[in-house]
């Protein structure tokens, strides 16, 4: 997944969620957990989760980390530096701790998520004021590793146990959010985690584990819990989301595709995204759903990190350049109006400007609505960080700021040709200003509407006048609300 973007945020959990009904522990009511995401939307909904779990004891979520007395960081392992940028943070929540304890509060600090994974006994030796470490799969019993690093034990805790943490995921009930309270309208939803896959560059399948993929019943029970809260679009994550092999109702193991024809008939849920793939897992199934379910949005995900096949190799990526022409070819046979985004590494170990040139030439010619690019940065732990070869710092940032320009002027005409085309918008939440309310287009773009907040949560029939960099403007179109035959660009 694409991470890079640090989000900070206490992630509210809503009246009426996971634990509702459950008597804190002793002495443990009206605390607060304020926790810091760092990375892919996987760690945002670990986030929520997190929060969830700690309902029982009391916790509520908290927007200002001056008044949480739990802060965890939820952290990202992909990206260069990421450790450094996790004991910077603890060092400013050092002195955030100390002055709160003169004034007799106790602060407790987490480190969670794949740095933990990663690093956890360097980080509670290395920032002795962190009171608990967890990796991503250990966070189903944050209540218990709460309640030992209260009694003052140093808790570190990163063994896998994928099955176990989603057999105890706690899931939002179903009771409808409180009168004068919006909830959100789309949501996230993890089906799968982990790799197999062993890309040479990634840390993903050493910090998550070996693939594990949620049973059918669960994910649908999650689902229907989150429509029935007024969510109207669930995106389906996963480190390969599209390997997602779970068990079904009947007893085998059903792919992605067939989930989501499962998904589609769910009462209230009016659009289904998935991230993120991989070209080897993009079956025929899967296919079938974007040509035939109008709930699946007509946007794909779909990195393939270099356009050389030598590149290729020495990431493991075990697919070619001319094999992901084809199944580009095959996906656009069956939903032609389909927004594809992909992910680009720039200066891998070894990377000629040959190399570089098939990369252009692989964007030129399947011509893509977005894309995350970044310079390769070696993952302690990875084959990719002992290969020798290393592209020199000046040359991978001129790669990437040419990379960077052909994405951004693809991206300015997929944009330009919706101006004057009619298309639904989920309204989401208010706009950037008085009178004006901001929702998603089918092919993810926030789209600015100028039209009343009493919208939020329904989807509107809009034309698309105008365009920014990364978002569009729209006005509604009278009497055409509501309905979900393929969103394909129609001229207005």
């Amino acid at each position: 997944m694409s991470d890079e973007i640090s989000i900070a945020a206490g992630n509210a959990t809503a009246p009426g969620q996971a634990g509702e009904g459950v008597s804190p522990a002793p002495g443990a009511a009206g605390r607060k957990v304020f926790v810091k995401t760092y990375g892919c939307q996987m760690n945002v909904y670990d986030s929520e989760r997190m929060t969830d779990a700690l309902v029982p004891q009391g916790f509520s979520a908290t927007d200002s980390v001056e008044d949480a007395d739990l802060i965890i960081l939820n952290t990202c392992h992909i990206r260069e530096k990421a450790a450094e940028k996790v004991y910077s943070e603890l060092g400013r929540l050092r002195k955030l701790k100390a002055a709160r304890a003169e004034s007799g509060k106790q602060t407790m600090i987490g480190v969670a998520g794949c740095v933990a994974q990663a690093e956890g006994e360097e980080i509670a030796r290395r920032a002795p004021v962190v009171d608990l470490v967890f990796g991503p799969q250990t966070y189903h019993r944050l209540p218990e590793l709460v309640t030992r690093a209260r009694a003052g034990e140093s808790v570190v805790e990163t063994e896998f146990e994928i099955e176990a943490k989603f057999r105890h995921l706690s899931t939002p009930s179903s009771a409808p959010a409180p009168t004068g309270r919006r909830g959100p309208v789309s949501a996230f939803l993890t089906v799968q985690e982990g790799c197999d896959k062993f890309c040479t560059f990634c840390v993903v399948p050493y910090t998550r584990g070996a693939e594990v993929s949620r049973d059918v019943d669960q994910i649908v029970a999650e689902a229907e819990r989150l429509a029935a809260r007024g969510v109207r679009e669930v995106t389906l994550l996963g480190q390969n989301v599209n390997a997602w092999h779970g068990e079904g109702p009947d007893g085998r193991a059903w792919g992605l595709g067939e989930l989501l024809h499962r998904l589609a008939g769910v009462e209230g849920l009016d659009r289904l995204r998935y991230t993120t793939s991989h070209p080897r897992d993009m079956d025929d199934a899967l296919i079938a759903a974007h040509r035939d379910l109008p709930e699946v949005m007509p946007y794909l995900h779909l990195p393939v990190q270099s356009g050389s096949d030598r590149i290729l190799k020495a990431m493991n990526r075990r697919h070619t350049r001319d094999d992901y022409f084809r199944l580009i070819d095959r996906i656009r046979e069956g939903r032609p109006d389909l927004a594809l985004s992909c992910d680009f590494i720039v200066g891998f170990p070894g990377e000629t400007d040959a190399d570089f040139r098939d990369t252009m030439d692989l964007i030129e010619r399947v011509g893509f609505a977005s894309a995350f690019s970044f310079k390769y940065s070696p993952r302690p732990g990875t084959p990719g960080a002992t290969m020798d070869a290393h592209v020199p710092e000046a040359v991978m940032n001129e790669r990437l700021q040419e990379l960077q320009a052909l994405v951004a002027q693809q991206q300015k005409a997929f944009n330009e040709s919706l101006v004057g085309t009619s298309c639904d918008v989920l309204v989401e939440k208010r706009g950037r200003n008085p009178g004006q309310v901001t929702g998603r287009s089918p092919w993810l773009q926030p789209v600015q509407i100028d039209a009343d907040e009493s919208l939020i949560g329904e989807i509107v029939a809009v034309e698309i006048t105008g365009r920014e960099a990364n978002s569009l403007f729209a006005r509604r179109v009278a009497g055409q609300d509501g309905g979900q035959a393929h969103p394909q660009r129609v001229r207005a």
